[in-house]
């Protein structure tokens, strides 16, 4: 059900129709986000690309928390890191340089999104990382992919060992740093994360007990085929993205100015 009220669905001056549709999108996505506690300070990003023949997209101004971040603040860029049209605020190159490799590579990449969680950041430094061992990472059968650490990512270097880790993965552990998640559309990219993030939420108090139960690669491969969060017919992310959206429409619909 699309809730937006019909004045949202209009191009506000100096955006196309569609340009203003992703940004109320990807600024309701940020205050989701706050919402979930999945916030670093001003730090940490969301990237979504532009509709259009052009390989531009839009990503958070530095130095707004989420919560102050709207439709019409956020920045648009190119694959260079060039700030297309006008903005009060520069980028955090920390977001522009894997975002923007993962869009300029992987043509289904539409969304990007990076997170610096509590519970992801622990699984992360874990060794052996995510443990198939709880009803969430189950669902990430063969959809798991790790990099290791090089340091703040801002080394256009880093790139293509960037993209050889990830492969054709949706789900991503960045070793010692974070997770990050990608997919076709922002919904997609944020089932993924959120199946991701839930599962190392699990694995930490898991740990916090005792040793994990592991689930045997049929039982997680089933897991993954039967999970709702990728299969259409359930809104592969759309619907609890719409509902997650109507909490924020409640609490404040001021991102979508």
């Amino acid at each position: 059900m699309n809730t937006r009220p019909a004045s949202m669905t209009l191009a506000k001056a100096g955006f196309s129709t569609e340009e203003w549709d992703a940004r109320v999108r990807l600024a309701a996505a940020y205050r989701i986000f706050h919402l979930l506690g999945w916030t670093e300070l001003i730090y940490n990003h969301i990237s979504l690309r532009v509709p259009g023949p052009q390989t531009h997209f839009l990503i958070n101004p530095f130095g707004l928390h989420y919560s102050e971040v709207t439709a019409s603040n956020l920045v648009k860029i190119d694959l260079q890191g060039n700030i297309v049209g006008d903005s009060d605020w520069p980028i955090n190159p920390a977001g522009f340089t894997p975002h923007a490799t993962i869009h300029a590579n992987i043509p289904s990449a539409h969304c990007v999104m990076h997170t610096h969680t509590t519970a992801g950041l622990a699984v992360a430094c874990l060794e052996d990382g995510l443990s198939q061992s709880n009803f969430y990472s189950a669902q990430l059968h063969g959809k798991l992919a790790y990099h290791d650490f090089e340091g703040i990512t801002v080394h256009a270097d880093e790139g293509p060992r960037l993209l050889r880790s990830i492969g054709d993965k949706q789900a991503v552990i960045l070793r010692n740093h974070g997770l990050l998640a990608w997919g076709d559309n922002l919904p997609s990219a944020f089932a993924v994360l959120w199946l991701l993030q839930r599962a190392c939420e699990i694995q930490l108090a898991t740990l916090s007990m005792g040793r994990p139960r592991v689930l045997s690669d049929d039982i997680a491969r089933k897991c993954t085929a039967d999970s709702l969060q990728f299969d259409p017919k359930f809104g592969a992310g759309q619907n609890v993205f719409d509902a997650l959206t109507r909490m924020v429409d409640r609490i404040d619909p001021g991102y979508r100015n």
